[in-house]
């Protein structure tokens, strides 16, 4: 066959065949055989695509581990079910449940706070978000002094936006660097930049720093909450991309943040690959800023365990999407080594649970204590208070520190669901027994760094 002649990928798109990962190999055959024709048609037919999968005409059933208690929480409670309905047509749902600490987080369709989906093989990125594997890490220090843990990790942790400087970047393992870059998904110059400039770093929300002592031993527990930052970030918007890809022939009705990544395709098996690396990345990230606090203090730590609650578990073909869901299962979690933690608020215990996989939870508990409002809704709602008077109220008695240096009033307990409605809740449920409670001493978080972003500064420079 000469250049004239020669079959490109534009020819079997004209065909009706969307690009994919066998079109090299397909072309290479098709080329080296000259086949023109009838000969070409009965080749590509094995790679014709089966009819557009239609949504579920009515929603798949789901267990409501939630009761609201006021009118507050009934409207959270039926803006969630209303949003779960929509996600449970999606066609590759086989379950689903939504958990005490439920709330929205999007638009209609999209997986709630608090919810878990699973679906048969497929994973679908939106519904783990941005944040893949938000997960706390817990380090018991023994009879050490709660202050001296909270300044040592004052001074070696950091919250806010972007990384750490040169100069006080953490070492990435050079196996965890070479997998990242053997990763399609992972391996380009901006995520393994961001891989290393993020390493050691807890960025800003709800993410935080708790010191406390254990109820059951007086020991001072030190926690830390964030997720995989921007390497995580990067991996669900390139996730995104190709789900959407593969929804616009498999399921063009699906809603885009439903959309999902055949598991059995190479695109899907790369995908879960890449999760597994950022989980692997995330622990390390908890890891380093526990070391370093225990370096800084000079103190060992005695025991340690960790769980992430923003993830996709896999159980034979069956994918479990947590959006803010704990796992108890143990098959959910290689690497367990105690029970799974569930911070409520600043203010409140946190709580360390065990328990077992049932009809209603499947395999899961709450991973704290949710909201009825948003950060902005409840700022809103408070704007006639000074926000000095409304920390100083909520948080009595206790060290609690913005890393900014700016109040953030969207993150005190106020901003959250009640934390004893939750913990009634877990019981009430069959989301897992309290096998221990972290009492708080201090707490670090973010705060409103964006008070002196760049571009405020330059605004309230301007304005002058």
């Amino acid at each position: 066959m000469n250049e004239e002649t020669k079959i490109t990928g534009k020819d079997i798109r004209a065909l009706g065949f969307p690009p994919g990962a066998w079109y090299k190999e397909a072309l290479q055959h098709i080329n080296d055989n000259s086949l023109q024709g009838e000969a070409l048609h009965n080749y590509l037919e094995q790679f014709k695509l089966p009819d557009p999968i239609a949504l579920f005409d009515v929603p798949k059933k789901f267990a409501k581990n939630i009761e609201a208690e006021h009118i507050l929480e009934e409207d959270n409670v039926e803006k969630v079910v209303a949003t779960m309905n929509a996600v449970m047509r999606t066609p590759t749902v086989v379950d689903g449940a939504i958990m005490p600490d439920a709330c929205p987080a999007g638009p209609l369709g999209t997986i709630p706070v608090g919810g878990v989906v699973a679906t048969k093989n497929a994973i679908h990125p939106g519904m783990h978000s941005a944040d893949i594997c938000c997960s706390v890490m817990l380090s018991d220090f023994g009879n050490v002094s709660p202050k001296a843990i909270l300044d040592a990790a004052h001074a070696s942790t950091h919250f806010g936006p972007g990384g750490r400087a040169r100069g006080e970047q953490f070492k990435m393992p050079e196996s965890l660097k070479a997998a990242f870059e053997n990763n399609p998904y992972l391996g380009y110059q901006k995520s393994m930049s961001m891989a290393q400039e993020h390493l050691g770093t807890q960025g800003d929300g709800n993410h935080f720093l708790y010191v406390g002592k254990s109820k059951n031993t007086g020991h001072t527990v030190m926690v830390t909450h964030h997720g995989s930052r921007g390497p995580g970030a990067l991996l669900y918007k390139k996730g995104m991309t190709i789900a959407n890809k593969f929804k616009n022939y498999l399921s063009p009705d699906t809603l885009s943040q439903n959309a999902w990544i055949p598991f059995d395709s190479e695109e899907g098996k790369q995908y879960w690959e890449a999760l597994q690396l950022i989980r692997e990345w995330t622990k390390l990230n908890h890891e380093i800023i526990h070391k370093a606090t225990s370096d800084l203090v000079g103190e060992k730590i005695i025991n340690r365990f960790w769980n992430e609650h923003n993830f996709v578990f896999k159980d034979g073909d069956v994918f479990y999407h947590a959006k803010g869901a704990t796992p108890l299962d143990p098959k959910y979690m290689p690497d367990i080594t105690g029970p799974r933690i569930i911070p409520l608020n600043m203010a409140e215990p946190i709580l360390i649970v065990e328990g077992e996989t049932t009809k209603t939870n499947l395999g899961f508990a709450p991973h704290g204590a949710g909201r009825n409002m948003s950060r902005s809704q409840h700022k809103r709602n408070n704007e006639h208070i000074a926000d000095d008077i409304i920390f100083k109220q909520e948080t009595e008695g206790l060290d609690i520190r913005f890393f900014s240096n700016e109040i953030d009033i969207s993150e005190l307990p106020s901003a959250y669901k009640s934390a004893a409605s939750v913990r009634s809740q877990i019981e009430q449920f069959g989301l897992g027994e309290i096998v221990d409670e972290i009492l708080p001493y201090g707490c670090i978080m973010a705060g409103d760094w964006q008070v002196n972003a760049p571009w405020r500064k330059k605004r309230r420079r301007r304005n002058k």
